[in-house]
């Protein structure tokens, strides 16, 4: 199969999928901005360098960026590239404010972005609207052919069709690539002139010309470009297509719900505002200090609730913007480069992408935003203590429910007995482990036998209203239980807890006393709850037998402890019938 056929089924295949994406970019007053401009200089790309954040600059633009910090030692690397990044320099990207760090070759050794060399070419075409042929350098070209990528006057093109290597080669119109915007150039070695990258290798992960591979890269496996392409670009594809494109409109979205939880907590503070005035004007003069002083706090309140928002908004808007300025170039590159294009960057490509994935933005900024409008709230009937000598009420409450700092204090949460009223209490605490103070939490307690299917308590939840929630329950059947303890639909600090009912208290039916032989008046045929037996057809235990338990116990479960629970039950084999049922002699 020809290059051109393969390269043809892999666009086909592949590039589809960003059809609708668009490809231009604009400032932040929406005007579209050109990309063979340097964000820098702000002049057409000299030599453009691809920064690890993706974003490009002209070479002597990056030179001139002052060195941001210079990395240390860091010991998990090993000695090699522990020297190679100790000698690197970390410079600030001057369109994101990344910190990026410059390979110890310098300038040169950072990847050449053949893209921005592309639409410098396209650029200076539409501009100067002649180039000169690539071939002859001496007559107009009007022509380019979209195998060898190179630029064709009328007489060079003829020539072109002519030979038999090049006889098959699709030659277009300048003017028709140019409306179509597909205008490209061959990316060519810089250690031999002329030649194009046209092999990748496997080992080096690089791109390399043939004299190349037949030089420096004798023993390794070199693969076409267009066969190793499908795997290459497919890797970055799925970074962008099923993870970062749909974390950009999650982050997209959260970034809309910031916006409008400001608006929510600028109407909240105004409502509550508005309340207090009103409640401050039935008071006298203590009352509108009292007033002047809780306007103060919820001002104060806001902006510092204002400020965390305002935080918040800027890391989402460095989340997306690395986010989105990684998948646009990843989908410019897939979308616009050539084969050796897409080689030649992916690896800083791929290494960008990978961090983006790695460095998530975990939190839930909703969540966040929505407590950070909704918590405050006015008290008009709680103390505030006495301004000027003269009691008065209202307070602001601000805290927040911490689900991981909540409580559980008494033994009803790990101990019960059948048929028993059990119970504990859960105490709410805000972040900072204080108690909240006030009631109105949703809490939800759960209880559900483990081996039982179905088998669940009910528990009932008394709210205290001063941050303490009352649980009861009562279990009808004995065994282990899973108890769920949830505010906000979150486990509290322990839970689920393990709850271990046991039966109901059984009280001994027999006689505590020192043996059965003695207590029957020596009865033959009395036995003993300890199954003792003594020589000559004696049934009842008799003192230093084998068996006995060498102290008082009960003759019916053979406890030795008097204050205690009978443990018949346990005993299996032995009837209880067959014990001694007597009474004190």
């Amino acid at each position: 199969m020809s290059l051109d056929k393969k390269h043809s089924i892999y666009e086909n295949k592949h590039k589809a999928e960003f059809k609708n994406i668009k490809s231009s970019t604009t400032n932040g007053d929406g005007r579209q901005k050109s990309r063979a401009v340097c964000r820098v200089c702000d002049r057409m790309y000299r030599d453009p360098k691809l920064l690890p954040c993706l974003h490009t600059f002209c070479a002597d633009c990056v030179r001139q960026l002052e060195p941001f910090a210079v990395r240390g030692v860091n010991g998990n690397l090993s000695p090699e590239d522990d020297t190679a990044r100790r000698d690197s320099v970390t410079v600030l990207c001057p369109e994101c404010d990344s910190e990026v760090d410059l390979p110890s070759s310098g300038i040169e050794g950072l990847t050449t972005d053949h893209l921005a060399l592309d639409e410098v070419f396209a650029e200076t075409l539409l501009i100067n609207n002649s180039v000169l042929c690539d071939l002859c350098s001496d007559g107009d070209a009007g022509k380019r052919c979209e195998v060898c990528c190179v630029n064709l006057c009328d007489f060079c093109s003829q020539a072109h069709r002519r030979q038999n290597r090049t006889s098959s080669h699709s030659i277009q119109n300048l003017q028709d690539l140019k409306s179509q915007g597909r205008l490209t150039r061959p990316v060519l070695c810089s250690l031999h002139p002329g030649q194009e990258l046209r092999l990748f290798c496997e080992p080096c992960d690089l791109t390399v010309c043939l004299e190349c591979a037949a030089t420096f890269h004798r023993d390794h496996h070199c693969s076409p470009a267009h066969e190793v392409i499908s795997h290459h670009g497919d890797r970055i594809r799925d970074l962008v297509v099923r993870t970062l494109r749909p974390r950009l409109s999650r982050l997209e979205e959260t970034l809309r719900r910031v916006d409008v939880s400001q608006e929510a907590l600028q109407v909240r503070t105004d409502t509550l505002a508005g309340e207090i005035r009103a409640f401050a004007r039935s008071y006298a003069t203590a009352v509108e200090m009292h007033c002047r002083s809780l306007l103060r706090s919820l001002e104060d309140l806001r902006l510092q609730r204002k400020n965390q928002l305002h935080l918040q908004k800027a890391q989402l808007q460095q989340a997306v913007s690395d986010v989105r300025g990684g998948v646009d170039f990843a989908e410019r590159l897939l979308t616009c480069g050539s084969d050796a294009e897409i080689l030649n960057a992916k690896g800083v490509t791929m290494r960008r992408l990978m961090n983006l994935v790695e460095s998530g933005f975990d939190s839930h900024p909703m969540t966040v935003a929505h407590d950070n409008a909704s918590s405050i709230c006015f008290l008009p009937r709680e103390s505030a203590g006495e301004v000027e000598g003269f009691p008065v009420v209202g307070v602001i409450h601000a805290k927040v429910v911490d689900p991981s700092k909540c409580t559980i204090q008494g033994e009803g949460v790990e101990r019960g007995h059948e048929g028993q009223r059990g119970e504990f209490t859960l105490v709410c605490r805000d972040s900072s482990g204080e108690q909240m103070g006030r009631g109105g939490d949703p809490v939800l307690v759960s209880i559900v036998h483990k081996e039982r299917k179905g088998c669940t308590v009910e528990a009932v939840v008394v709210d205290n209203g001063d941050g303490t929630y009352c649980v009861s329950y009562t279990p009808v059947e004995p065994g282990v239980y899973s108890v769920w303890v949830c505010v906000k639909a979150q486990h509290v600090q322990g839970s689920p807890f393990v709850l271990n009912v046991k039966r109901k208290f059984r009280r001994h039916s027999g006689i505590f006393h020192c043996c059965s032989f003695c207590s029957s008046g020596g009865a033959k045929e009395a036995r003993c709850g300890c199954t003792g037996t003594m020589p000559g057809g004696f049934q009842g235990c008799g003192h230093g037998h084998k068996g006995h338990p060498g102290k008082s116990h009960w003759s019916c479960c053979g406890s030795v402890v008097e204050v205690s629970e009978c443990i018949l039950h346990n005993l299996g084999a032995v009837s209880p019938r067959g014990h001694l049922k007597t009474v004190e002699l």
